[in-house]
Formats: C-alpha cells, structure tokens, sequence
C-alpha cells in the first residue's frame, strides 16, 4: 500500500494504476470506512482511500481541533481492508494559499443538518470534488449514515457532468444498532447507553410505517417519543423528507421517503435515518 502526501503524487499514482474506487474519509476509522474499502473493491481493480480533516466543513463552534485523528492506526486500518494507496494530504495541499474558489448545491443543502450547519455542505462539497479531481476515480462510495450528504454529492456529480459513479453503503451498526461513527467515542458510558435512542427511535417509525401509517408528521413523533424521553438527548430535528430531494413531504406518503434525525449528546451531535417505502 502506498502513502501520497502530494497532489502530484496521487496524479502519478492515478495515472499509472488506472481506474479506481475511492472512499474519502475524515480518519478515525472504523467498521462502516472499512466495509466501503471492502465494497470498493468490485467496482474497480484499484482501491484508493484519503484521510483528510477537512476544516471547510466545520463551523466556528464546531470540533475541528478536537476531532479524533489517529494516523498510524488509520493506515494500518486501510491495509488490513485491501487499499491499494492512501491519499493523506495536509491542509495547506488541499488549501493552498490564495485558495478562493468553494462549490455550493442549491436547495438540497438548506434542510436537515443544513439548517442548524450553515456552510457544511459548501465544505464538503467544495472538498469531494477536489478530490475527485485529484484522485481520478470511475466510483466513489459513501456511507448511507451520512444521507443528506450523499444526496448532495449525487446532485453535484449529475450536475457538472463528473464522470464518476457515486454509490451508497448501507448503514453500518453496532450489535445493539448504534450507527457507528467517530464521533461516538466522545460519548460517556451513559451517553453511549443513551444513544440507542436513535436507532430505537427509528425502528418504532419503520414498525407503524410498516403497520401502515403515512401521516409524516405521524411517524415524526413517533421516533422523537423515545428521544424526548432519554435523559441528556437535545433534539436537533427528526424529519420526513422526499428520499430523492429531500423536499418537505405531506400526508398521505406515496413515494419513498427518509426519516432523518440529528440528536445531541452534551456537545457531541449523532445523526441517523431511516428509508421507509411500501412495497
């Protein structure tokens, strides 16, 4: 497995390689990075994987500086799932100074996590297509977990015409159904146990879907019972969107649709959904 600190390295990677599948990453690894560089797998015959901290994407009071970074396990991580090459650019690479140019998706990046993240997906978006570039990639995969982001990464890819397949990847769960994420290790013991909310919450959703129901703001208040009811968790939205734009969506539901949720824990914020749809 090869290490490439340098856009000019990772062009010369990519250009004597050939075609690969990509997963970007922020680092910190676990499970669900690792089944995307498993997947990625059958998509191309070369496996690329980055860890980058992206500092665009966090917001004045976010946890940037704090973010958990472990670079040496991250590495080892990556070979232990197959990658053929990690990208692992520091910032004044990816940002060189005079840097002025940011990409922004319209509509998609104003609901959910948008709304309380101003500039996030401006970030993201502004990042994943840098890396794109950079890496030369015919697919690159994303966590279902993070399911505004794919949807606006999807959008930006049809849009300007990149010629790379965007894939989602289920959700990856704990064995008690916790998403795992990085962030989960700030969590304290109660907080951890707390945390299952999310997932529960989500499940009663899906049961009265299933038995059902289709008033969204039904299901909304399904999930966020079992929120409101677990000490330490501040509600930041539980949602019924469209599943493909995420528009507002009315009663009675005849399309599939994505309950999303964003919930904090003290200064720590976990997202989840669900895709409800008949059939």
């Amino acid at each position: 497995m090869q290490v490439l600190e340098t856009v000019e390295a990772m062009r010369a990677f990519a250009a004597a390689r050939g075609p690969s599948a990509f997963v970007p990453t922020m680092g910190f690894l676990h499970e669900g990075h690792l089944a995307l560089m498993r997947a990625a797998r059958a998509h191309a015959p070369v496996v690329v994987a980055s860890v980058f901290v992206n500092p665009t994407q966090f917001g004045p009071n976010e946890d940037f500086e704090r973010y958990p970074r472990d670079t040496a396990g991250d590495l080892e991580k990556c070979r232990s799932a197959g990658c053929d090459a990690v990208f692992l650019p520091p910032v004044s690479a990816m940002y060189p100074p005079g840097h002025r140019t940011h990409v922004s998706v319209s509509e998609l990046t104003g609901p959910l996590c948008g709304a309380s993240r101003p500039g996030h997906f401006d970030g993201v978006t502004t990042v994943v297509l840098k890396l794109l570039n950079i890496v030369g990639c015919r697919a690159a995969l994303f966590g279902e977990k993070d399911y505004q982001q794919l949807a606006v990464i999807r959008r930006m890819a049809l849009d300007l015409d990149l010629p790379v397949q965007i894939i989602g990847h289920p959700i990856v769960r704990e064995a008690d159904g916790l998403a795992m994420s990085s962030r989960n290790v700030y969590l304290s013991p109660r907080d951890r146990a707390g945390a299952l909310c999310l997932s529960r919450g989500l499940e009663a959703a899906a049961q009265a879907f299933g038995a059902g129901e289709r008033d969204p703001r039904v299901l909304e208040a399904t999930a966020r019972a079992l929120i409101d009811a677990t000490p330490g968790a501040a509600v930041d939205y539980v949602e019924v969107r469209d599943a493909l734009d995420l528009t507002a969506v009315e009663a009675p539901l005849t399309r599939p649709v994505v309950l999303a949720l964003a919930v904090r824990f003290g200064a720590t914020r976990l997202i989840d959904n669900r895709v409800l749809a008949s059939g």
